[in-house]
């Protein structure tokens, strides 16, 4: 017997929220002057790059049906539960978070900054984690699932247990990445992995050496 519909489900709602905003505007990542309130984003990626090329070829033509990466920008206190009731339409949270994202792929080696583009999408707080994780599972995005990293922010102060992302391994150059350790697994590593994933569709990420110690630095993409 089928369930009637129910629109508070927590699939309804999630699936409301990526409707929305895949059906709002594509802008280049150069463009967030004008973005105001916290939410929700997805990345687009049309370059050359041959590691990206079955992501660039759906998003060719201005079609933009991949995202390379998705992420959420959540309000100041997000994390602390300091919120008012219309938190999300205010501050600069994707502002913000889009502008690190750009500071990154212009620091990144290989990577142009007019190669990428964006969506977001102003959102309650307290929906905002449902509809990232609802555009991950469909999109499958690189940059969430088998390249970790691009989310990550400057640590601070040097982290000496802590060694650079597989981002920051085939794209060297963010500035901060000084303050972090060598990561031991080799490029060509995270490239095969990234091939895997595009014939199988599968995650299967290399392992470090039995010798190496630390741990890569962890993705952080909510609170600015």
């Amino acid at each position: 017997m089928n369930k009637p519909y129910n629109p508070l489900a927590k699939g309804n709602l999630a699936e409301s929220i990526a409707r929305s905003i895949l059906d709002s505007e594509v802008k280049p990542l150069e463009d967030t002057s004008r973005l105001v309130g916290a939410g929700v984003y997805v990345i687009y990626y049309s370059g050359k790059l041959e590691i990206y090329s079955p992501v660039a070829a759906k998003n060719a033509g201005n079609v933009f049906g991949q995202p390379i990466y998705i992420g959420k920008a959540i309000p100041k206190g997000g994390r602390k539960g300091a919120l008012s009731e219309d938190s999300a339409a205010k501050g600069s949270a994707l502002r913000d978070r889009l502008g690190q994202h750009l500071a990154s792929v212009s620091e990144g080696q290989g990577l142009k900054a007019k190669d990428f583009h964006y969506r977001c999408l102003v959102v309650d707080d307290i929906w905002i984690p449902l509809g990232e994780n609802m555009l991950v599972e469909r999109f499958k995005p690189v940059w969430n699932l088998v390249i970790d990293g691009f989310g990550n922010k400057d640590p601070g102060r040097r982290r000496a247990d802590q060694y650079r992302s597989p981002w920051d391994v085939i794209h060297p150059g963010r500035s901060f990445t000084h303050k972090l350790g060598l990561n031991p697994i080799p490029a060509e590593d995270f490239v095969k992995s990234l091939q895997t994933f595009y014939e199988v569709g599968k995650v299967v990420k290399p392992k470090k050496p039995a010798t190496a110690r630390g741990k890569p630095q962890s993705d952080d993409n909510s609170e600015v």
